[in-house]
């Protein structure tokens, strides 16, 4: 096996990621610190050490959660607020969150331990979709969709939508369904912002072909053989 494959396997980091770990030459076999990309290890045989300690592959264990609002998707936080790894069985908290959700917004998100599945669902290349419904303040006209899905510059980024559409609006409060390929830091809100429209409730509902479904605020569940693959499956 590949050592920077065997470093993935391991939850350290995407193989991608993994490469410039030992580059950086924090990684060992037997003893030796090797900066060599490509080297070949046998699991089980070879002693990996990464930054002194020992590596073993682990489990691939991928979560579904539905996260509620007012959690952090950090694994710690220096002010003690509540993070989706208190909704967790403890021998969990190595996993690491799939892209994030801010702290005010809720819905599905994903936990695990592998960095290529990570990595495939983050990478704008890969171009897995995330569905989200916003409910904001006023009433949302269709050329601002239009706006959304031909692209929005904020802050030197491209904000776009690859689909937009109304659930409902009145003069008070709109839901709106946004459709995104890359998911920018904040994006849906920016979008709205960009607008002057302030979002009060954002929830994700699918990713991929996953859906939040009845999957309770609060609740994890693991996901299937077929539904990872269908996340990992080309586009």
């Amino acid at each position: 096996m590949r050592l920077q494959k065997f470093l993935a396997e391991s939850g350290v980091a995407s193989r991608r990621a993994s490469e410039a770990i030992i580059l950086e030459g924090r990684v060992s076999i037997n003893g030796r610190v090797v900066r060599t990309l490509g080297t070949k290890i046998e699991p089980g045989h070879d002693r990996i050490e990464l930054d002194g300690q020992p590596l073993k592959t682990r489990r691939k264990i991928y979560i579904a959660v539905n996260k509620p609002p007012g959690f952090l998707c950090t694994r710690k936080d220096p002010l003690n607020r509540n993070t989706v790894f208190d909704l967790l069985p403890p021998e969990w908290a190595h996993l690491v969150s799939v892209g994030r959700l801010d702290r005010d917004s809720e819905g599905l998100l994903f936990l695990t331990n592998d960095g290529d599945f990570v990595l495939h669902l983050t990478h704008p290349r890969y171009g897995v979709r995330k569905i989200y419904q916003a409910a904001v303040e006023g009433k949302v006209h269709p050329p601002m969709l239009k706006r959304f899905t031909q692209g929005i510059e904020d802050d030197g980024e491209i904000l776009k939508a690859e689909k937009a559409r109304t659930i409902s609006a009145t003069n008070s409060k709109s839901v709106v369904e946004l459709e995104l390929a890359e998911g920018r830091n904040r994006e849906v809100r920016r979008l709205f912002a960009s607008q002057e429209l302030n979002v009060i409730k954002l929830q994700r509902i699918q990713i991929g072909r996953i859906k939040l479904g009845e999957l309770p605020v609060g609740k994890w569940r693991t996901l299937t053989d077929t539904e990872i693959k269908s996340l990992l499956a080309p586009i």
